[in-house]
C-alpha cells in the first residue's frame, strides 16, 4: 500500500505533558494534534496503548487488545462528573519525566472512585453506553476483565503462580472467580469502556483534521497476559503454564549478547489450523484503533530467534522459519489490502525483503545507522532510499540525534563511533548547522513517502529524553516534554522545511 508524500511526528501518550505525571488522552492530546497540524504534518506516530506490566514497557501489555488505564484523562472523568476536582488533588509530579512509582497508586485511587460515583450516578444513557460496550467486546473483554481481577486478587503475581483451577481455566474455578470479584471484574470492564470513549474521540478529532495515526502492533505478547492466559494452546509452555522457549534477536548493535525480551513463542503450526484467526483478530482490532500499523520485528514473521526459556541471554538461540507468505495471505484474506509498515531491522537476510516485497509493505530506514558502512551499498543513506520506505531520524529505541552525535551512551568503540561521526559531517556538510536539524533536513528530503521525526529531534534534546534503551529492564518509557517547549519557532521552522520537500498536505504553497 502507497500513501501520499508526508511526514509525521513520533510521539508516545505518556510522554505529553499532564498534570498528573503521565501524558494522557485529555486536553493536551488534543493541543498536541493541533501543533502538528500548525506544523504542516500528516502523521502521529505512537507506541502500543495497552495496559503496561514489568518495566512499564509499552511492550509487555496484560493484553493485546485492552486499553491502558493509566492514559485516561482524569480531567475528562471530572467533566462527566464521575471524579470531582479535589479527588484530583495528589502529589507534585516532575514535569519531564514519569515517575510511575508514585503515578500508578495516584491515578488507580482516582479510578477506583470514578467507578464507584459512576454506579452511583451514572444517567440511564450512560449506563446503556456502558452496557452496549461491554457486549460488542465481550469476545476479549469478558477474559481480560477477569484475568486482571483474578491477578489483583493474588497480589499482582504471574497467572502460572495461581492455584491451578483458575490457572488452568477449569470451568467450576472460572464460575467461582467471576461471582466472588463481580465488582473488581465490572470496575475494570469500566475502565476500558472510559479509555475507548477518550480514544475514540480524539482519533476522531484527528481524522477531521487529516491527521493519520500510525501505531505499532508488536509480534509478541507477554506471558504474564490474559491473551497467553486463555489460548496456552497457542503458545510453546510447558504444563504449568510456563515457556519452553522464548523470543529475543542475537547479538545486535544494541547489545553484545543479543536481547533477550522472554515472550512465550507461537506454535504458529496450532495457529495455521485455525486459518490464524487469533492474528486476524488483532490486526483487526489494531485497525479500530490506527490508520497505518507498524508492524514491529517484521523479519520474525519469515524466521524468528529461538532462545531455550533456560538462558540468560539471547546468545544461544537458533532460527526458526516462521509463516511467511501462508500468514499474510490469510490476513489479506479477511481484512482486504493492510495498511502495514514493515519494521524490518536487524538481520535482514534476502528472504526477509522477499516477503515484504511480495506483500507491497514498506520498510524502513534509521538515518542514524546510515553511516557504519559503504555508501554505495547502505540502504540508510537518503542517495539509497526508494519511494516505497518509511525513514525515521531515530526509532523509541534509538538515543536521540544529539546524544548519538555527542557519543553519550554510545554501544560502539570509540574509533567506530568517531569515524561514522566523521562521515555524518562530510555527508551532511554540517559546518556549524544544529546537527538535529540537519537530520531531518536529510529525512524530509529523502524520497521516501514517508519521513517519521521523533519529538525529542525536532526539540534538538539529548540522551536525558531518550525514551528506550534496549536490553535495560527497568527505567524506560520515562520521557515527557514540557508544554512550553513547543514554541513558535519550532513549528515554523519544521513546518519550512516540510513545505520546502514536498511533504506539506494539499497545499502548493507555505
Amino acid at each position: 500500500m502507497r500513501w501520499p508524500r508526508s511526514s509525521g511526528i513520533l510521539l508516545h501518550i505518556t510522554s505529553l505533558p499532564s498534570r498528573h505525571g503521565i501524558g494522557d488522552l485529555g486536553s493536551e492530546a488534543y493541543r498536541f494534534v493541533d501543533f502538528l497540524i500548525e506544523a504542516g504534518q500528516r502523521i502521529w506516530a505512537i507506541l502500543p496503548l495497552g495496559p503496561t506490566g514489568y518495566g512499564d514497557s509499552p511492550y509487555q501489555c496484560f493484553s493485546a487488545f485492552a486499553g491502558n488505564p493509566l492514559l485516561i484523562s482524569l480531567e475528562r472523568l471530572v467533566e462527566e462528573g464521575f471524579l470531582s476536582p479535589e479527588d484530583l488533588e495528589g502529589p507534585d509530579f516532575p514535569e519531564g519525566t514519569v515517575d510511575y512509582e508514585r503515578v500508578i497508586p495516584f491515578k488507580m485511587t482516582c479510578l477506583r472512585k470514578s467507578f464507584q460515583l459512576f454506579v452511583a450516578r451514572a444517567s440511564d444513557r450512560e449506563r446503556e453506553a456502558f452496557e452496549a460496550f461491554c457486549r460488542e467486546n465481550a469476545w476479549w473483554l469478558e477474559d481480560y476483565a477477569l484475568f486482571m481481577a483474578v491477578k489483583a486478587a493474588h497480589g499482582g503475581v504471574v497467572w502460572t503462580e495461581w492455584p491451578l483451577p483458575i490457572a488452568h481455566r477449569e470451568p467450576e474455578a472460572l464460575a467461582q472467580w467471576r461471582e466472588a470479584l463481580a465488582d473488581e471484574i465490572m470496575m475494570r470492564k469500566y475502565w476500558e469502556f472510559q479509555f475507548f470513549r477518550q480514544w475514540d474521540a480524539l482519533r476522531a478529532y484527528c481524522r477531521e483534521r487529516g491527521l493519520w495515526i500510525m501505531g505499532d502492533l508488536p509480534i509478541y505478547v507477554a506471558h504474564d497476559s490474559a491473551d497467553v492466559w486463555v489460548h496456552r494452546e497457542l503458545f510453546h509452555l510447558d504444563e504449568r503454564g510456563n515457556p519452553t522457549v522464548v523470543a529475543g534477536v542475537p547479538p545486535d548493535y544494541f547489545s553484545e549478547t543479543g536481547q533477550l525480551w522472554g515472550n512465550p513463542l507461537y506454535r504458529w503450526e496450532v495457529m495455521a489450523r485455525s486459518g490464524y484467526a487469533w492474528w486476524i483478530d488483532r490486526v483487526r482490532w489494531t485497525l479500530r484503533l490506527v490508520d497505518i500499523i507498524r508492524l514491529d520485528h517484521f523479519r520474525g514473521f519469515e524466521a524468528y530467534w529461538e532462545i531455550p526459556a533456560t538462558e540468560r541471554t539471547a546468545v544461544r538461540g537458533r532460527w526458526v522459519k516462521g509463516p511467511a507468505e501462508a500468514f499474510f495471505e490469510a490476513l489479506e484474506r479477511a481484512l482486504g489490502a493492510l495498511p502495514i509498515v514493515a519494521e524490518n531491522l536487524g538481520v535482514i537476510t534476502p528472504e526477509v525483503e522477499a516477503l515484504r516485497k511480495r506483500f507491497g509493505f514498506p520498510g524502513m530506514a534509521v538515518l542514524q545507522f546510515a553511516f557504519g558502512g559503504d555508501p554505495r551499498t547502505s540502504s540508510f543513506l537518503p542517495h539509497n532510499h526508494e519511494r516505497d520506505l518509511v525513514v525515521y531520524t531515530g526509532t523509541h529505541d534509538n538515543n536521540t540525534i544529539l546524544g548519538w552525535w555527542s557519543e553519550e551512551e554510545s554501544t560502539l568503540a570509540p574509533e567506530q563511533a568517531q569515524r561514522e561521526r566523521e562521515f555524518a559531517r562530510r555527508y551532511l556538510d554540517l559546518d556549524d548547522r544544529p546537527v538535529h536539524w540537519a537530520f531531518i533536513r536529510a529525512a524530509l528530503g529523502s524520497v521516501a513517502d514517508i519521513a517519521i521525526i521523533p519529538l525529542q529531534d525536532v526539540l534538538g534534546l539529548g540522551s536525558e529524553a531518550r525514551m528506550n534503551r534496549p536490553a535495560q529492564p527497568t527505567g524506560n518509557w520515562r520521557w515527557r516534554f514540557r508544554r512550553e517547549m513547543l514554541t513558535h519557532e519550532v513549528r515554523e521552522r519544521l513546518r519550512e522545511l516540510t513545505w520546502i520537500y514536498g511533504r506539506l498536505p494539499n497545499c502548493p504553497s507555505k
